[in-house]
């Protein structure tokens, strides 16, 4: 059954190679979430102007891929703990999120966040809400880890997320992960 959910963790260069990984996922697209102009630019978003979040929107067959175990990949990707901060990256544009597209994903999100929370010693701020207008992102914004795996953010920031998947979550690694 296709499904849709939206994630945000940080830069979506991020999540996007994560989930990029993930077998069952079908669809990605990095754009901007949750801000207050419309077809904002990766420029405007960036100067927390807009109010949006970078997110992915991921299309994923749910008999392939549980919700539940995309959720629990997002929570061992990335902190959730860190208001409008992931490392380095700054502004509320970082925030993280999850945006449920179904009102029946919203129960299976606050349940993944009851269940995370025990992991973490400080409180879950990750934002939980409906999706709304999504706005895709540039077209060089598309794909980018994949392009540029050897520019250094990607080396310092990406790769260890992508070790940590791999670690994780074995099983659920699509063929050609590696790349």
């Amino acid at each position: 059954m296709h499904d849709t959910i939206t994630l945000a963790g940080g830069c979506f260069w991020c999540i996007e190679a994560v989930y990029q990984r993930i077998q069952g996922v079908h669809s990605l697209t990095s754009g901007y979430m949750g801000g207050h102009r419309p077809n904002p630019s990766y420029e405007q978003v960036c100067t927390g102007v807009s109010g949006h979040a970078e997110v992915v929107q991921l299309g994923f067959d749910s008999t392939q891929v549980s919700l539940a175990t995309l959720l629990d990949v997002f929570f061992t990707i990335h902190d959730p703990t860190t208001l409008n901060r992931q490392g380095n990256d700054v502004g509320s544009q970082y925030r993280s999120g999850i945006y449920w597209h179904r009102p029946e994903q919203e129960t299976e999100v606050r349940a993944a966040v009851a269940r995370w929370q025990a992991e973490f010693a400080q409180p879950i701020v990750t934002e939980l809400l409906p999706a709304s207008p999504f706005w895709p992102a540039e077209a060089h914004h598309q794909d980018y880890y994949r392009q540029h795996a050897f520019q250094p953010y990607c080396a310092v920031v990406i790769a260890p997320k992508l070790q940590k998947l791999a670690a994780h979550f074995p099983a659920h690694l699509a063929g050609g992960a590696e790349d």
